[in-house]
């Protein structure tokens, strides 16, 4: 899952940055309201860390602009404690939550879970499929109750594919959602992942739909 974070302050952004990577999350940044709504416009995220108090172009208007233009991304804003009105103007134009400065990290990165999974249409923080269990609180998979240790780009493809189980994903969506923007973009490599996730899982619940990408289903059997 590709996130972006749009704060001013350098070393908040930092630390929210690093704690979404460190909750494997591909996570991209913007210092000004101008770069983040270009990046927020042209490139494909699964949700978004908007502060509202931005230089250029106010967090706001922001995320008006991405409304008017058709974008759904879930957007979680960042406000002064004390002000609840652009609490209210946010949710007008359309926020999907927020987070009151100053803040406990946890509690970001449990409204990130939450947001996302909303968008996905699940409803606790433990995705199944079939026998595979992710739990994207913890960060753990399991196979049949038994732990199978993923590396971070390993995790963020199954996760991605089970917040969107039964749909096929093109190898392009993947790539643009599993990378952040400093990354050698290679759709390639996404065949070695899918390879090396399969081998980890021990079942076949990646099915690669010909011409068109991979897919995730619960095995015959557990159906």
């Amino acid at each position: 899952m590709r996130l972006l974070v749009v704060e001013d302050d350098p070393d908040l952004n930092r630390q929210i940055c690093a704690a979404l990577a460190d909750a494997g999350y591909a996570v991209d940044r913007a210092f000004d309201g101008e770069e983040g709504h270009y990046l927020g416009e042209n490139e494909p995220y699964d949700a978004v860390v908007l502060d509202l108090g931005l230089p250029k172009m106010d967090g706001i208007s922001v995320l008006e602009s991405w409304r008017r233009s058709g974008k759904s991304v879930p957007v979680l804003i960042l406000t002064a404690r004390d002000r609840w009105s652009d609490k209210v103007q946010g949710f007008d134009v359309g926020a999907d939550d927020y987070v009151a400065k100053p803040f406990h990290m946890e509690e970001v990165l449990a409204r990130i879970r939450a947001l996302l999974r909303r968008a996905s249409g699940h409803a606790t923080s433990e995705l199944t499929c079939g026998p595979v269990r992710l739990d994207t609180r913890s960060g753990r998979v399991s196979v049949d109750g038994n732990p199978i240790r993923l590396t971070s780009h390993e995790y963020r493809l199954l996760a991605y594919l089970m917040h969107h189980s039964g749909r096929v994903v093109s190898r392009t969506e993947l790539v643009e959602h599993l990378y952040d923007q400093d990354f050698d973009r290679d759709s390639n490599t996404i065949e070695v992942f899918v390879g090396r996730l399969r081998k980890k899982l021990g079942i076949d619940v990646i099915q690669t739909v010909r011409g068109l990408g991979y897919r995730l289903n619960p095995p015959a059997d557990a159906r």
